[in-house]
């Protein structure tokens, strides 16, 4: 019997989940860009009046920990330490391709499609995308090959993978197969999954389960892309080599 708060604000949608031992779980995700530092909170207090329990009562806060939006990243991770904090509750930090891939696992069109090696790819702007390969298993939540990647569309690497999801598919389209042999049809593609709270709970339930919990002192947010401009000097010397080669 577990009782998780799950929260994921590294998108342009605010999600909020609230599991309850073996009951299906309570839920909130809308589009909202910017609004979601005005509404978490209020979304939260809500699930738990409804759920008659108070933050003490609570095992864990799942936080989605990106990569993804900054700003959101940011937002999640505070409202989390915050809350984690006044109730001194530990917290299971979950990267959002995981919960993408822990989605897609329980979907009926991946489920009908047979497919064990799936690659989830999402749009990280700056004409790039987060990627990564997974392994379903009969055990459990698919399984993570690796690192999360961040490349150019063309620089994915596909090898073995019989199904792709994530927003990367409709930003990019052909430009994930130019390096690959072989380009997937419409029954082995998922281009509308995003991260939701459903995923960063049921990835936190695991991560519980597994003693995987942290303390509210060591979460810290996954930022794949650690730069996103140049210094004056390194745009100076990538000018230099751009027009003498």
């Amino acid at each position: 019997m577990t009782r998780i708060l799950a929260i994921d604000t590294s998108s342009a949608w605010c999600s909020v989940a609230l599991s309850i031992d073996n009951n299906e779980p309570l839920f909130r995700h809308d589009p909202v860009s910017a609004g979601a530092s005005q509404l978490l909170l209020p979304w939260i207090e809500e699930m738990l009046i409804q759920a008659d329990i108070s933050l003490h009562d609570l095992d864990a806060i799942a936080i989605g920990v990106g990569p993804g939006a900054f700003t959101g990243i940011r937002l999640g991770l505070a409202v989390a330490q915050g809350l984690a904090i006044s109730s001194r509750l530990p917290v299971l930090p979950v990267a959002s391709l995981d919960a993408i891939a822990s989605q897609l696992a329980l979907s009926p069109q991946f489920r009908s499609s047979h497919s064990s090696i799936f690659a989830v790819a999402v749009d990280a702007r700056m004409d790039e995308i987060y990627w990564a390969k997974y392994q379903t298993s009969d055990l459990g939540l698919p399984t993570r090959l690796g690192d999360i990647q961040l490349t150019k569309p063309e620089k994915i690497e596909l090898s073995g993978v019989q199904f792709i999801a994530g927003s990367a598919i409709n930003e990019y389209g052909e430009r994930l197969f130019t390096s690959n042999s072989s380009k997937l049809s419409a029954p082995f593609l998922d281009a509308k999954i995003g991260i939701s709270a459903l995923g960063v709970l049921d990835c936190g339930k695991k991560d519980l389960l597994d003693g995987k919990q942290i303390d509210i002192s060591d979460l810290e947010p996954l930022y794949i892309r650690n730069k996103v401009a140049l210094t004056t000097e390194e745009r100076s010397i990538l000018y230099k080599a751009e027009i003498s080669s």
